[in-house]
């Protein structure tokens, strides 16, 4: 299987099989009403992003509540209940190595996210975007046209780039800064001079509801 389909069919696997795993008598699933309103499912999100000492950026984004589910499960020393939340997710993205000039870029993504959160606010989620596009743009460059010389303008090229993410938050109910987030992101930019070039990136970021600050 070639790398790129191999990250997109684990990273649903792993999503499905989360979400909907745990089918056990002791658990009740209940689906929560969700506003039927576009712009009062919708959250913003600004990060940090990259690998810290070569490479640095900024992530703006959104995501759209689809489903949310709430998970109650009966224990010993009483109940526990989490909230299951299933998000239409798209980025837009600057990264680049500010001491070298080299690997800049702008990118765009788009996908899902399963997240779940507990009854203190503590959320894991994972972030799977099988829709990804960079676009590199290089240091000076000059081409040979007969006997000139000349310089080429925005050069670089397009990759195709799906991703998936693995990372922890914190639920600030009621509040327009609404979570705080952090992410493991891994990246397949393909194809890479004949080939696929894999990329670890760090991420950390707050979302924004501005439904909030009506209430």
């Amino acid at each position: 299987m070639k790398p790129k389909l191999s990250v997109i069919t684990v990273g649903l696997i792993f999503c499905i099989s989360i979400g909907f795993g745990q089918n056990e008598s002791k658990i009740k699933i209940q689906k929560s009403e969700l506003p039927q309103s576009f712009v009062k499912r919708a959250e913003y999100k600004v990060a940090y992003t990259g690998s810290i000492v070569w490479l640095n950026g900024i992530n703006l984004g959104s995501e759209y509540l689809w489903k949310e589910y709430l998970k109650s499960k009966k224990r010993r020393r009483g109940g526990r209940m989490n909230k299951h939340q299933f998000l239409l997710n798209a980025n837009l993205g600057f990264s680049t190595n500010f001491s070298s000039k080299t690997d800049t870029g702008i990118y765009t993504n788009a996908g899902l996210i399963w997240r779940r959160t507990n009854k203190k606010g503590k959320q894991f989620n994972i972030e799977f975007n099988p829709l990804g596009y960079y676009r590199s743009f290089l240091p000076e460059t000059f081409e040979v046209n007969g006997d000139n010389v000349e310089k080429v303008a925005l050069a670089g090229r397009g990759y195709y780039t799906p991703s998936i993410s693995v990372g922890i938050g914190k639920e600030r109910k009621g509040k327009v800064r609404s979570g705080s987030y952090f992410n493991v992101n891994y990246t397949l930019r393909t194809s890479y001079n004949g080939g696929n070039l894999p990329a670890w990136y760090l991420q950390y970021g707050f979302r924004f509801n501005f439904n909030n600050k009506k209430k």
